[in-house]
């Protein structure tokens, strides 16, 4: 995205409402999210225990719940299911257990024979937690494969899979494929940029959470000309915020305890958090995704405006201060967005006033360029 000018041209402006794209698929039976791209279209199940949906690309994913226990269709493990899974489709491939969130979990290849060669990737996990309950809890089978032949299609099905969250407690917490490719195990103190202060990550969060922007920047490419392209933009920073969320806890509660002392009322808080990213190096990989991870972006100083813009909203979102983003691919360009009162520029979206905030210009909270006050070319996106 590009940068602003230096020089803005700044108004106070009242928007009208702008439609979000879609939300992740819920299950009220059973308590799970998924969140496919906009383009999978429910093609069969019985829409409680079984569904199935269908790409115009060829991707295909099936979901069944299956109780734990023993007797027909039930089963003691995450891996039981998962070998079982294996015999039914007479596919070949690898299992591997790990456990999520305190969940049995299993990660399979397949590739099996359907009336043509089809590959793709599988995922059982448990839905609830079992730790806190003796309870037996059922497991989510979900299946993401398609047409052998369709090599580009193998990000897109570590991206859905990944997308599952078990249950409510897991949405802000990294998805199962990531934190299977990239358990975190070993925490360290990491300064903050520019504030003379340091943070506990864990050594492997900004490799994770990049590997997650370029994987989730490959399937947003694949939508660049499609219909649905604002649901995809939608789901990319959705993907991003969910990943980022819980390795910014322990960051954003010391930039609040950096920023916040004497304590400020909501509007001055979120302003001084405005100026920390605003002071950020401007960086741009038009050869990549173009996105800085958050993490990086945390501790690095660095990142374009959907970056900042993000990076703002997640810790504004920690520090109970309702925050969202605009982004526009006219203006190739994004801003923050905060449920706060008093005078500037606003965008309404689900019939709320969100306040604005540009993250790329140094310029205090409600005021933006008139070169971007067209509404029409912003895109709103809530996150909780």
């Amino acid at each position: 995205m590009k940068k602003m000018l230096p020089v803005l041209l700044l108004v106070l402006l009242i928007f009208v409402p702008v439609t979000a794209g879609g939300s992740p698929l819920y299950s009220p039976t059973w308590g799970f999210r998924i969140d496919p791209p906009e383009d999978y279209e429910f093609s069969g199940g019985d829409g409680k225990n079984t569904f199935s949906f269908a790409a115009p690309s060829g991707a295909r994913l099936d979901l069944a719940v299956y109780s734990q226990g023993s007797g027909r269709n039930q089963y003691q493990s995450a891996e039981a299911l998962a070998k079982d899974v294996q015999r039914r489709l007479s596919g070949s491939g690898g299992i591997d257990t790990f456990e999520y969130r305190r969940k049995q979990a299993a990660i399979m290849e397949l590739s099996f024979s359907a009336g043509k060669e089809m590959s793709g990737w599988g995922l059982c996990i448990e839905l609830g937690d079992a730790q806190r309950s003796n309870a037996k809890h059922p497991f989510l089978l979900a299946l993401a494969y398609g047409p052998a032949e369709l090599k580009d299609l193998q990000y897109l099905y570590f991206s859905v899979l990944d997308s599952v969250i078990p249950e409510d407690s897991d949405r802000h917490y990294p998805g199962p494929v990531t934190d299977y490719s990239y358990p975190r195990e070993k925490r360290k103190l990491m300064n903050l940029a520019g504030l003379d202060a340091e943070a506990w990550f864990y050594e492997e969060d900004a490799e994770a959470a990049q590997a997650l922007v370029d994987r989730e920047f490959a399937v947003l490419r694949r939508y660049a000309s499609s219909p649905v392209w604002k649901e995809a933009w939608t789901r990319f920073y959705r993907a991003i915020y969910r990943d980022s969320y819980d390795r910014l806890i322990h960051a954003a509660f010391i930039v609040e305890r950096k920023l916040n002392v004497p304590p400020l009322e909501n509007r001055d808080f979120a302003d001084s958090l405005l100026k920390w990213v605003q002071s950020f190096k401007y960086e741009r990989d038009l050869l990549g995704s173009d996105f800085v991870n958050l993490v990086s972006a945390a501790v690095e100083g660095r990142g374009d405006c959907d970056s900042r813009a993000l990076l703002w909203a997640v810790m504004l979102n920690q520090a109970d201060i309702p925050a969202a983003i605009m982004v526009s691919r006219e203006y190739s360009h994004a801003m923050g967005l905060a449920e706060l009162p008093g005078s500037g520029a606003h965008f309404t979206l689900e019939g709320k006033q969100w306040l604005v905030a540009e993250t790329t210009a140094k310029v205090s909270i409600g005021l933006i360029g008139a070169n971007v006050s067209d509404i029409s070319g912003w895109l709103g996106i809530v996150f909780e």
